[in-house]
């Protein structure tokens, strides 16, 4: 629940157009976990269902061009083969950020990395969007 607030922002700010975004089926599996555990398919299906449609938010499916990225981002950095293919999905993509919980990935040079503790960043990532909206961020994560 600590990051209700961070990811209540962003999810308003994709669907506001203030940036587009991308994540990779990855999340798919990252986020259904929970209610497939409890039962939950109904709740699974939301899940799902939300990240398909959700505007101005493109789901990426995993396939060799970003198996290989990601084999380079994991050689290169040492992350985990997960956080590599996130990784490499929002760059084959075209994003120029990523977002995420986990502040090892500040090491990757290639993407702008905003970490989820970092509300500050956050408002400014938001501010900055709203002030150059011709400009929108492609975001990651």
């Amino acid at each position: 629940m600590q990051y209700v607030r961070a990811t209540r922002v962003i999810f308003e700010s994709l669907a506001s157009a203030l940036f587009s975004g991308v994540t990779s089926v990855i999340t798919v599996v990252e986020i259904t976990v929970a209610p497939i555990s409890l039962g939950r398919r109904d709740l699974e299906e939301q899940y799902f269902t939300a990240l398909q449609w959700f505007p101005n938010l493109s789901l990426a499916e995993i396939g060799a061009s970003i198996a290989r990225k990601a084999a380079e981002i994991r050689a290169r950095y040492r992350f985990l083969t997960p956080d590599a293919i996130q990784i490499a999905a929002c760059m084959e993509h075209g994003a120029t950020g990523f977002i995420t919980n986990d502040r090892t990935l500040t090491r990757m040079a290639e993407l702008d990395v905003l970490v989820l503790d970092d509300t500050d960043d956050l408002r400014g990532q938001e501010h900055h969007a709203r002030e150059s909206p011709d400009q929108r961020r492609h975001q990651g994560g």
